[in-house]
């Protein structure tokens, strides 16, 4: 499909936003599966698997500005990347033979929840570091099924592994957030090759949206990280993402 001047802008556009999102708190793939679908037309598991061209060489540039500013523990993080990986394969595996329009009914019902979540406490997403002995019957289900739910549709992923990372493993929001990064951009690799195997990647769409959202990752993880109080911007954000998409999801506003 052709796209005019203006789509490629307001495509840029969208994409640059969902990096800046996506690199602070998560669910930036709401704007691009939504021009993906709403803009470009196209149908919705070609759009899920388009979908990952930008969100796989963004999270690479987002990693690359955290490692930048040594936001990023390898040995602290390697079962939470195996774990994820293992269930984001399953998950991309469910992904390519059903239609996730179903499963979107789900999402935004979770979205209620986790809005509830955030704004209970929020003290405990302001806390420093502090990581906790977490139980393996807990975390290791957990991060499975992370990454089951990453594979199968991306979008509300980077919220849920905030909530999981943050709540439950003790860290603080920007290191969550370095983290989150490098796990996706690993098992989006994974993902992608899968979803290109089953003929549901539209590249040339997936690459002009890839520059935008690489460019507002790599941006936001150079330099917002190093703002003073940024873990309560990245907070407030989050609040203002779920809101966005519960709006979206029960079709109050539209893109």
């Amino acid at each position: 499909m052709q796209l005019t001047i203006f789509e490629y802008g307001l495509a840029m556009s969208g994409s640059f936003l969902a990096g800046v999102i996506n690199t602070l708190a998560g669910n930036g793939s709401v704007i691009t599966l939504s021009l993906l679908t709403d803009l470009i037309g196209l149908p919705a598991n070609m759009a899920n698997g388009t979908n990952r061209v930008g969100v796989l060489l963004q999270t690479i540039g987002s990693s690359s500005g955290f490692a930048k500013n040594q936001l990023i523990d390898y040995s602290k993080s390697k079962t939470i990347i195996i774990l994820t990986i293992v269930g984001a394969i399953g998950g991309v595996m469910a992904a390519v033979m059903v239609s996730n329009e179903q499963f979107l009914f789900i999402f935004k019902y979770l979205m209620l929840v986790m809005l509830l979540v955030i704004l209970v406490k929020p003290e405990r997403w302001l806390m420093p570091t502090h990581l906790k002995h977490v139980s393996k019957w807990i975390s290791i289900p957990a991060f499975l099924l992370l990454g089951f739910y990453g594979g199968f549709i991306q979008m509300g992923m980077g919220i849920f592994f905030l909530a999981v990372t943050v709540l439950i493993s003790g860290y603080s929001i920007m290191e969550a957030n370095a983290i989150k990064t490098l796990v996706t951009a690993i098992y989006t690799s994974i993902v992608l090759a899968i979803f290109h195997f089953k003929g549901l990647v539209n590249w040339e769409t997936g690459l002009i949206m890839a520059i935008g959202q690489t460019l507002g990752g790599y941006l936001t993880a150079a330099y917002a990280s190093k703002w003073k109080d940024i873990d309560i911007w990245a907070y407030r954000l989050l609040i203002i993402i779920i809101i966005f998409a519960i709006l979206m999801q029960f079709k109050i506003i539209k893109l």
